[in-house]
C-alpha cells in the first residue's frame, strides 16, 4: 500500500532496506518452525515513515520536557488487550508530542495501523507479538528499532541504533567470535534463554538497570564457592557481606511453575534492581554466579605477583566494526582499568562496566586470544 508521507529523515531511507531483510529473515524462521501469532512484516515504506515521524518528533518538546515513546507495527486485533482510541490520531509528530506524556512508563506501546493509505495511532498496548517492528524513543535525535523475543522474556532485542545521521546496525555475527560470552550471545537474540531458565537474562536486566541509573558502576561475577577472587581485592572491605545476601538467589532457585507467574518476575526486577542500585556506590559490586551478593564499594587491585594488563581485544556488535587490540586506557577510565585487571588476575571471572555517559562494557578472559576481551554493549542495551 503506497503512504502519503513525504520522507526528510535521510538516514530513515539509507537503513530501511536492512531492517526490512531483518524482520523477513526473522519471520520466516518463526514460521518454518510452526510459531503462531506473528507480528506482520514492515515493508520498506512503513520502515521510513515511522523513522521520519518518529525523528522529528523526538525533537519537540511537550511542556518543557522530549518525548519517550515506543511505537509498533501491528493491527489492534493482533494487540492482546489494546485500549482503543474512539477517533485515531494523525501518525505526525505533533500528535506524538501531544501524547507522549500519558504513555512513556516502559511496557507501553503506541499502536499504529494503515489504513486507507495513511498511518493512524489506533490506540495503546502493553502486549505485542513475537518480533514486532519496534520504533522506541529514548531522547532526542536518538531511535532505537527493536522487537519482542520469541519467548517473551526480558529485554526487547535491538535490531538498528540511530543517533542523528549515525546508523548502527547490530551485527548478529559477533555471537560467532572466539570466547564469545553467552551474555552477549543473549542479548543479540541467539539462543536466549527462556523465562524458566533465565540465568542469562538476569545479568542482562542487571546490566540494564546499572545503565539507567547513570552513575557508572563494576559489577564483578565470581565462581560460587570460590575465594581466589579476594586477592584481587583491597583489604580491609567497608562493605563486605555476612553471610551473603541471598535475595536473588532464593529467587532463582524457586520452582520453575513459580518463575512463570508475574509475582515472581516482579520479584526479580525488585531484587535486580536492589543490586545494581548498589553498583552506583565508589568501587565495584560482587556477586557470585549463582547471585549471592558478596560484597560492594570493593577497591580493585592487582593481584600480588601479576603483571599490569597490556592489552586487551575491544569489540562492538555493530556491521562495519573490526576487533582492535587496545591498550586498557584507550577504551576508558579508572573503572575501565580496574575491570580489565580484574579479569587479568581472575580468568574465571567476568566484570560489567557502566560509564556515566551510557556505555556499557562487558570484561572476560579469552582462552583463544590469551587476554581480556572487552565487549562493547551499549548499542543492545538502549
Amino acid at each position: 500500500m503506497h503512504l502519503h508521507h513525504q520522507i526528510t529523515y535521510q538516514a530513515a531511507l539509507s537503513v530501511a532496506p536492512s531492517i526490512e531483510e531483518h524482520f523477513s529473515r526473522l519471520l520466516a524462521s518463526a514460521q518454518e518452525t510452526g510459531a503462531e501469532a506473528l507480528a506482520p512484516a514492515p515493508p520498506p515504506h512503513i520502515i521510513e515513515a515511522f523513522l521520519d515521524t518518529a525523528f522529528w518528533a523526538s525533537l519537540r518538546r511537550e511542556e518543557g520536557k522530549s518525548p519517550k515513546i515506543s511505537i509498533a507495527f501491528l493491527p489492534p486485533d493482533r494487540a492482546g488487550q489494546p485500549l482503543l482510541f474512539a477517533d485515531q490520531l494523525p501518525f505526525t509528530p505533533e500528535a506524538l508530542n501531544k501524547i507522549s506524556p500519558g504513555v512513556q512508563r516502559p511496557g507501553i506501546h503506541l499502536g499504529v495501523w494503515a489504513e486507507q493509505g495513511e498511518l493512524r495511532v489506533w490506540g495503546t498496548t502493553r502486549l505485542v507479538p513475537s518480533y514486532c517492528f519496534i520504533v522506541d524513543v529514548p531522547e532526542p535525535g536518538l531511535l532505537v528499532v527493536k522487537h519482542r523475543r520469541a519467548d517473551g522474556f526480558g529485554k526487547f532485542a535491538n535490531v538498528v541504533v540511530l543517533k542523528g545521521d549515525q546508523v548502527k546496525v547490530v551485527d548478529e555475527s559477533t555471537a560467532s567470535l572466539p570466547d564469545c560470552p553467552e551474555l552477549l550471545t543473549s542479548l543479540l537474540g541467539l539462543g536466549a534463554p527462556s523465562a524458566t531458565g533465565a540465568p542469562l537474562n538476569v545479568l542482562i536486566q542487571m546490566a540494564v538497570s546499572m545503565r539507567a541509573h547513570g552513575r557508572g558502576g563494576i559489577l564483578l561475577v565470581v565462581p560460587a564457592g570460590t575465594t581466589a577472587w579476594r586477592e584481587s581485592i583491597v583489604h580491609p572491605t567497608t562493605y563486605s557481606l555476612q553471610p551473603a545476601f541471598c535475595g536473588l538467589a532464593n529467587l532463582m532457585k524457586q520452582q520453575e511453575e513459580e518463575k512463570k507467574r508475574s509475582r515472581w518476575r516482579e520479584s526479580l526486577r525488585l531484587e535486580v534492581d536492589h543490586i545494581a542500585g548498589l553498583t552506583a556506590i565508589d568501587g565495584a559490586t560482587l556477586l557470585s554466579d549463582n547471585y549471592e551478593l558478596l560484597a560492594f564499594g570493593v577497591k580493585i587491585g592487582r593481584k600480588i605477583g601479576s603483571e599490569p594488563v597490556r592489552s586487551l581485544l575491544l569489540t562492538e556488535s555493530v556491521v562495519g566494526s573490526k576487533p582492535a587490540v587496545i591498550h586498557p586506557s584507550q577504551h576508558g577510565g579508572t573503572r575501565h582499568l580496574a575491570a580489565a585487571q580484574f579479569v587479568h588476575d581472575q580468568h574465571d571471572g567476568m566484570a560489567l562496566v557502566a560509564s556515566q555517559d551510557g556505555s556499557f562494557t562487558i570484561f572476560a578472559w579469552s582462552p583463544c586470544e590469551g587476554m581480556v576481551q572487552a565487549h562493547r554493549i551499549d548499542t543492545l542495551l538502549l
